[in-house]
């Protein structure tokens, strides 16, 4: 992953799920090449980062698709 494609301008969307109370959030954003997720509660440690093919199968598979 390049430098510009972690950079912290990146606009980060958490789920619609994700509820007030805290909890396990993960949060996304999305460039042409790359879809970065991260942990809402710990931003600033690792991210990983996926093909937007890669995070569309996952979500398929989790929505039980």
């Amino acid at each position: 992953m390049s430098t510009d494609e972690a950079s912290p301008e990146l606009a980060w969307f958490k789920s619609s799920y994700s509820g007030a109370e805290g909890g396990e959030c993960l949060e996304i954003a999305t460039t042409s090449r790359i879809v970065h997720v991260r942990d809402s509660k710990e931003p600033a440690r690792a991210q990983l980062a996926f093909l937007p093919s890669e995070w569309a199968a996952f979500v398929d598979f989790a929505a039980g698709r």
